[in-house]
């Protein structure tokens, strides 16, 4: 089989395809009583021709047409070969609509209410699928995928998981395809082995909060997670899963030992280490590309009680980063280690006072943080309360090493579940006032080392002129927790910095809090990694085009696209991230 179709850039509207648009706009006199949109960068203006517009052809864009024998023909062939192609796609629809509905399944499908699987956290992108497959059991989905399989390029038909919804460029749709419901998934139970080496087997549609809280039950938690816990299991393993714990702990998909795989030809595949190695290493951090997680085993350790939460201040950026960095190589080390940046913020003292408290309130209360960019470091120490004295001593000892603004240290001491849980108090905050369902139009960039200042000189000192809707953060992890057999493409050197712009857009705003505002700054951002040849690679990554996914992959780029060939050959999975189109022959 040819691979030449794993080169093209794919196409996101399928009228593309039969439409010469110069042609089209040319035509448009001649197109009676047709509608017409001129396609400008700006809002789109429509307008409808008459036969009275017709006749006064000077007041238009286009000059008058000649209504020759041989315009007409040509016209009446174009339109017989559109229709005839429109009929082709509407006929192809009802018979992959009908050919779903002979599946036996434990689930069913849904054709009606589809809507939600079009929409996403990004809420951006919205591409509407054909069906949405609501599974009860592994074998419904492959059965669907095997279906779909089957009908081989002639039917248009592809497939994506969807977890929580959390994507945010539409990764996890399938525009006329089918959107699988991951957390309708009922699967056995979570499944608890607490031996030398304790782990847990979950369906893919588990979200991590809820394993947390079972685990917690045998005194175990899982070693790595997001700063978000209310996503699936399958859609942070499909990414790689990083939060404040990875330069000790590795991403989550370091953290795996088993998976079960649905392949782009419908087979239920068992793969680890040991067993389907190459497919196992495929699908983490695969984006989706090589197969449907269905179930993972997840690598367990002893679950502490406490935490020692403590952030502290900097408006040095070299101190800052030279104290990131020796804590991720220190020995006693903390748990947790995250920073953010606060761009021309005041009152920020202030705002923590609720939640933290400062070690002395006489001096944290004469600090200033008006009109200053500040990098603040953010620890964290698990404990038990029988060895808390011990755990004092050891922060003590840790933070006489660094070099923060004395006034800036604040303390709290609180469960091992709510810091995790963290993020979920800050969206029942925003639920509440509804701005929780915005746009979200977030950047993550994984940055060498080596270019961090550089980054931050133009990024927080010239681009970013105050703190946009939602935190910017900044901290460094080890290449070494990091398995390099995955899919997930990282930087070259050993130490390397997640910057997550997490930016929330206000509806209809036209300021620096509106979309058009933030994805401006996000472009300036990736203009200037790239022409000062930084090295940055993005995380959860969005491109539109092959060429641009090719040097995102660099030289991994020819193993992703074999493995792609190999495990999903006619490329029905994920065709939301943009990488592979699907073949589509019309007999």
């Amino acid at each position: 089989m040819t691979q030449a179709w794993l080169t093209q850039p794919p196409k996101l509207c399928p009228l593309n395809s039969l439409l010469n648009l110069h042609f089209l706009r040319s035509s448009i006199p001649l197109l009676l009583p047709f509608a017409y949109k001129e396609p400008t960068a700006k809002k789109q203006a429509s307008f409808i021709f008459s036969p009275t517009q017709l006749l006064t052809a000077k007041t238009m864009r286009y000059p008058p047409v000649n209504f020759s024998k041989e315009n007409f023909f040509f016209i009446r062939g174009f339109m017989i070969l559109f229709l005839s192609c429109l009929t082709i796609r509407v006929n192809l629809c009802f018979s992959s609509i009908l050919s779903l509905k002979t599946l036996q399944l434990d689930g069913h499908f849904n054709f009606d209410e589809v809507h939600h699987a079009a929409r996403d956290f990004g809420n951006r992108y919205q591409f509407l699928p054909l069906a949405v497959l609501h599974p009860k059991s592994v074998s419904d989905i492959a059965i669907a995928v095997k279906h779909i399989w089957d009908m081989g390029p002639t039917s248009e038909l592809t497939v994506a998981a969807r977890g929580h919804g959390h994507s945010l460029q539409g990764q996890a749709q399938a525009h006329k395809g089918v959107v699988v419901n991951m957390e309708s998934l009922k699967g056995p139970e979570m499944q608890f082995h607490t031996g030398k080496f304790p782990y847990v087997d979950v369906s893919a549609g588990e979200l991590w909060i809820n394993i947390l809280h079972e685990s917690l039950k045998y005194g175990l938690t899982p070693k790595s997670w997001t700063d978000y816990l209310h996503l699936t299991v399958g859609g942070t393993l499909s990414n790689a899963g990083i939060s404040g714990q990875a330069f000790r702990r590795g991403p989550q998909i370091s953290n795996v030992y088993q998976l079960e795989v649905i392949t782009g030809k419908g087979d239920v595949v068992t793969c680890s280490r040991e067993q389907n190695e190459d497919l196992f290493d495929s699908v983490l951090g695969g984006l989706g590309q090589f197969g449907i997680i269905t179930r993972a085993r997840i690598s367990l350790e002893a679950a502490p009680a406490m935490v020692k939460w403590i952030r502290v201040l900097y408006s040095d950026f070299t101190a800052f980063t030279q104290d990131q960095e020796h804590l991720i190589s220190a020995e006693n080390k903390f748990d947790y280690i995250e920073g953010f940046v606060i761009i021309n913020r005041t009152g920020l003292v202030n705002n923590w006072r609720s939640s933290f408290n400062p070690q002395d309130p006489a001096q944290a209360s004469q600090f200033k943080s008006d009109g200053k960019t500040l990098f603040c470091l953010e620890m964290a120490k698990y404990f038990n309360l029988d060895k808390a004295e011990m755990v004092n001593e050891e922060v003590e000892k840790l933070l006489a090493e660094l070099s923060y603004i004395p006034s800036t240290l604040f303390l709290s001491e609180v469960t091992y579940v709510d810091f995790l849980d963290r993020v979920h108090v800050s969206e029942v905050k925003l639920r509440s006032k509804g701005l929780w369902d915005v746009p979200h139009p977030w950047l993550n960039l994984f940055i060498p080392k080596s270019k961090i200042h550089t980054f931050a000189e133009e990024v927080f000192g010239n681009i970013l002129t105050q703190t946009s809707n939602g935190p910017v953060l900044i901290y460094p992890v080890n290449k070494s927790k990091w398995d390099n057999r995955t899919s997930v493409v990282i930087p070259e050197e050993d130490i390397f910095y997640l910057v997550a712009f997490l930016t929330s857009a206000v509806p209809s705003s036209k300021g620096t809090d509106g979309l058009e505002h933030i994805l401006t700054q996000n472009r300036r951002i990736l203009d200037f990694c790239e022409k000062a040849t930084l090295g940055v690679k993005q995380y959860l990554p969005h491109y539109t085009t092959q060429e641009e996914w090719r040097a995102h992959f660099g030289p991994h780029w020819e193993v992703f696209a074999q493995r792609k060939s190999i495990y999903d050959p006619l490329a029905i999975f994920a065709p939301g991230q943009r990488i592979f189109q699907k073949a589509i022959t019309f007999k």
